[in-house]
């Protein structure tokens, strides 16, 4: 895991590779119940992020995840990322086919670091979170 500090007010949490790191079976089962844990019990979690690559659409190992976070009871925010590598349609098809499949409210942002495309889409929802997450924090 690396750990970002943010405009010193909050941390991003990498997992680096998670889904393609070369590793043996148990390792990756190890991994997959610490970051369970993780889920589970880190009471300064605010939100995750799921980076799905728009080319691949949801893999075995992003449905993995995405249960560990639904039995942690944790909403993600999903977000395609490489947007620029596809055309505009299957840009869209991919937003609606991972938006039914996950049974999000809507579909995910696609986003470009190339083009800048969903940015503001993408900050927006993280102001979102962030905002949510701070009022909780002060109600408590």
């Amino acid at each position: 895991m690396n750990f970002f500090l943010v405009n010193r007010r909050f941390y991003l949490v990498d997992l680096p590779g998670y889904g393609y790191a070369r590793v043996s079976q148990q390792l990756r089962q190890q991994w997959g119940r610490e970051l369970g844990q993780y889920l589970q019990q880190e009471d300064r979690l605010c939100g995750v992020m799921c980076l799905v690559d728009v080319r691949l659409g949801l893999t075995p190992l992003d449905l993995e995840l995405q249960d560990l976070l639904h039995d942690a009871g944790r909403t993600p925010l999903v977000v395609l990322t490489k947007a620029d590598k596809v055309g505009r349609g299957q840009r869209a098809a991919m937003r609606m086919a991972v938006q039914r499949q996950l049974g999000l409210p809507g579909p995910p942002p696609a986003v470009s670091v190339r083009t800048g495309e969903g940015r503001r889409e993408l900050l927006a929802q993280v102001r979102d979170i962030l905002a949510e997450w701070m009022e909780r924090q002060r109600r408590e």
